[in-house]
């Protein structure tokens, strides 16, 4: 999780409140196990193969705690900015926007990370995933939009910045055609997507010929 627009640390309390306590937290196990398996097995539908897992903004470990239960093969790497976050559940202490890993990685997760930035932090997080992801990119980034319409406010960490979807979407264009439902694919990849699979901005990406079969 990157650094709060507040300047607040994300500390034991932050924790507790958003991941750890029952009656206050935003996912528990079982909602991030749905999750996993929902991403992972539509990247096995499109034809993807995940290895290679970078979880960035790693938090309470969630998805780490599923991959080494139902995917132990798969060689994950979880980072956070937390310090607390880092010494409690495992995982190496890095700042999304000034780092960036040598290796790629088949599946890329920034989930709940890129709202706390403030904008050319954000800007250069999104290239340094770009940089890192040779497949699929799971991304959540709750907009303007999210916060007024959707999201329960009482579970929900309001001090973030409120950016328009627009904003994501411009940025992500430059490295990701949009797929739909968080994910996104690395340009110049080596899988094709049917038309409506992708968003119309991506709908030109042509799908290698006899790359995929349809009934």
């Amino acid at each position: 999780m990157g650094e709060r627009s507040s300047g607040a640390s994300f500390d034991a309390a932050y924790f507790d409140r958003f991941y750890e306590s029952k009656k206050t937290r935003v996912y528990g196990k079982a909602q991030i196990a749905h999750l996993a398996r929902g991403i992972t097995e539509t990247i096995a539908w499109l034809g993807g193969d995940v290895k290679t897992v970078l979880d960035v903004g790693a938090g309470a470990g969630l998805w780490k705690s599923w991959f080494a239960r139902k995917k132990p093969a798969v060689r994950y790497r979880s980072t956070d900015v937390s310090a607390y976050a880092c010494e409690k559940y495992g995982h190496e202490l890095r700042d999304i926007a000034t780092w960036r890993a040598r290796e790629r990685f088949d599946l890329v997760i920034c989930q709940g990370v890129l709202p706390y930035l403030d904008d050319p932090s954000c800007r250069r997080a999104i290239a340094n995933l770009a940089a890192m992801t040779r497949g699929f990119l799971y991304l959540e980034a709750i907009t303007a939009r999210d916060l007024d319409a959707l999201c329960d406010r009482e579970k929900t960490d309001v001090t973030v910045i409120a950016r328009t979807g627009a904003f994501y979407r411009r940025e992500l264009a430059k490295s990701f055609i949009t797929l739909g439902c968080g994910l996104h694919y690395a340009k110049g990849g080596r899988l094709g997507f049917y038309e409506l699979e992708q968003s119309p901005a991506d709908a030109s990406a042509l799908m290698p010929r006899g790359s995929r079969a349809s009934q």
